[in-house]
């Protein structure tokens, strides 16, 4: 009984007892490498009922320098499913004082503006002490009205690099018949538990010393500790579903879905004009894509349930916009008003981002897309690009789980993985120093996959100004200007870009009396350059696969001899291959260069081999070469 009263107490709501924020009372060991301490949290969730949960959540941060800044505020929004109240907070200085407090008139309330919505019911209340003289501490408290179970709250007590925390504690109450899961990352001591008249599961996190992020780590909320809980049953806007499996949550998809798939007659009659007299699938589904980019628009839509559901692909036809749930409902009516038969899925999008995690049901989806499956390979469509090639979805959605919704159910699969061969940049460069060091080069590139994508951009996604700006800021030379440059595309499951520039350098190569001394390697140096004394903590990650091949030839003024330069190497081990040949025949200076790497992981005892590996590629990429003209 004893050890019960313990546990309760030591969990009791702290949000009204006061605290000495004192930074002289943070405890050495969480200063080191800390831009900002958490002193405290208090989560306490209840579960009132399936429509209901209270969250009420106060924390403290001490501010240490101008790069913990970014956790000095205080942001939170709140939509028709989710009411904010009792916000507070005061501000303390170096020794614990109190300087200020929130006043009411400070709360900004604005719209969540996420720059392609046309509506949405979201705001945000946000407040900012705007203090500068450090070490200082905020604090804030506030509490939440949700009128839905779909979302709940996870707990991440390190917020980001750089942070330690004090104290953190996370406690959830659920009603003694409601039923939830759980599952923690990085997190390894089970929840005590408490049943009264309901279940309470209580997490805390103590004395923890802040990460530093490490080279090659992968994301790094992998390496964080967090606690996710989710129920088995739920309701939201006044639907009901499951989500103790994936095929469950699909299901309340299908729910949502369902009747949402009819076209008018005069769509069906020109997807049907534009595929009747075509027999091969591929082409039809490249027709039907086509139509859908030609004829619609993303634009998003958030308004309560809509946030989940898709409009009608009626609404999508006659408006000719929708955001993209409504973008993939519309291409799966389409395809299927032709007997092809596709499916919506459901993904975590976004460049570096991971995919859902196939032991823990849950809903951290911000992304939809379509996919064909096909007796040999699955054509995967971006609906809401104007621009992209049916069958790629790059880096926004590749190589990721997602969650395909099937007339039965959802099912986890795998979006592309896009390999080194995919990812290609070919580059040929032709260029001629004189003696004054000044270099013109005329440079093609060839990039394939996700080496394609920034190029692909320019095309579509810039103005002529805006090509011209980051072409001549993006090469890894100091002084140069790109006169001329132009670009071809082909479309395709792989697709490709043809890049040519046309570059003049002043001064690229220092001169000094009768020597030249020269760079080489023009435009593909390598910036990785290791720290050897670094103890590693955390695995090594090599997230993207590429295949880079650089030839570059330079004509050299007439009457100079190689004097001096780097040997030609060549390195294959687990990490990758990489080699680097030099020529020099007629005043012509050839490098070839060749750099692979592939997805894969390293434990951190390979860090010194790493280290090794990539500071030698470093090495040769900025090896010079000494030319001196002849007597």
């Amino acid at each position: 009984m004893k050890k019960l009263t313990l546990i309760l107490l030591l969990f009791l709501p702290i949000l009204g007892v006061g605290q000495n924020y004192a930074v002289s009372l943070i405890p050495d060991s969480l200063l080191l490498n800390a831009h900002a301490v958490k002193r405290m949290e208090e989560i306490h969730l209840t579960i009132k009922s399936a429509n209901k949960v209270i969250v009420k959540h106060k924390y403290a941060i001490t501010i240490l320098d101008e790069e913990g800044d970014d956790y000095s505020g205080y942001e939170n929004y709140y939509s028709s499913l989710k009411e904010l109240s009792n916000i507070d907070g005061n501000l303390y200085d170096a020794a614990g004082k109190k300087i200020a407090s929130v006043k009411r008139k400070d709360i900004q309330d604005v719209p969540d503006f996420d720059g392609f919505s046309l509506m949405q019911d979201n705001r945000i209340k946000r407040h900012q002490f705007y203090h500068r003289q450090y070490p200082y501490t905020i604090e804030y408290e506030e509490e939440e009205e949700q009128k839905e179970t779909y979302f709940l709250p996870y707990w991440m007590p390190i917020e980001g690099p750089h942070m330690s925390v004090v104290n953190s504690k996370f406690s959830v109450e659920v009603p003694a018949d409601f039923e939830i899961r759980t599952k923690q990352v990085n997190y390894l001591l089970p929840p005590v538990i408490t049943k009264t008249t309901a279940t309470t599961y209580n997490w805390q996190l103590s004395n923890q010393k802040s990460i530093v992020k490490e080279p090659y780590q992968g994301a790094f909320k992998e390496i964080l500790p967090i606690v996710y809980i989710g129920p088995n049953n739920f309701s939201i806007a006044g639907y009901n579903g499951q989500m103790q499996s994936w095929k469950s949550l699909g299901n309340f998809n299908v729910k949502l879905n369902t009747g949402r798939d009819g076209l008018p007659e005069n769509v069906k009659n020109e997807i049907h004009h534009l595929t009747d007299g075509i027999t091969d699938k591929n082409e039809k589904i490249n027709k039907v894509y086509q139509y859908l980019q030609q004829n619609t628009r993303y634009i998003s839509i958030q308004l309560g349930i809509g946030g989940w559901q898709p409009f009608e692909a009626k609404y999508v036809a006659e408006n000719k916009y929708g955001d993209c749930k409504a973008l993939a409902n519309y291409m799966v009516s389409l395809l299927k008003e032709i007997g092809i038969k596709s499916n919506y899925v459901l993904v975590t999008a976004g460049r570096g981002r991971k995919g859902l995690s196939e032991d823990f049901p849950a809903p951290y989806f911000n992304h939809v897309i379509c996919c064909v499956p096909g007796d040999k390979d699955t054509t995967w469509l971006e609906c809401t690009s104007q621009t992209s090639p049916a069958g790629y979805v790059g880096s926004f959605t590749g190589n990721r789980k997602a969650l395909l919704i099937g007339d039965d159910g959802g099912y986890v699969v795998n979006t592309p993985q896009y390999q080194a061969q995919h990812n290609q940049q070919i580059r040929k460069v032709q260029a001629t120093l004189d003696s004054k060091g000044d270099l013109i080069a005329e440079v093609n590139t060839h990039f394939t996959g996700l080496q394609q994508e920034q190029a692909h951009d320019l095309i579509h996604a810039a103005t002529k100004e805006e090509r011209e700006k980051y072409l001549n800021r993006a090469l890894s030379i100091s002084t140069y200007q790109v006169d001329k440059f132009t670009y071809k595309e082909k479309p395709g499951f792989i697709p490709e870009v043809d890049e040519y520039l046309h570059i003049t350098a002043t001064g690229f190569a220092n001169t000094s009396g009768k020597r030249i001394f020269l760079l080489p390697n023009l435009f593909n140096q390598s910036s990785t350059k290791l720290s050897e004394d670094s103890l590693r903590k955390f695995s090594i990650q090599f997230n993207q696969a590429y295949l880079d091949i650089d030839t570059v030839t330079i004509q050299l003024p007439s009457g100079y001899e190689l004097e001096a330069g780097p040997k030609d190497m060549n390195i294959q081990n687990a990490f990758g291959e990489f080699s680097v040949k030099y020529a020099y025949k007629n005043q012509q200076l050839t490098l070839i260069r060749y750099r692979k790497s592939d997805i894969k992981s390293f434990p951190a005892a390979d860090y010194p081999k790493l280290v090794e590996f990539m500071n030698a590629i470093y090495k040769a990429d900025h090896s010079r070469m000494v030319f001196v003209k002849k007597e």
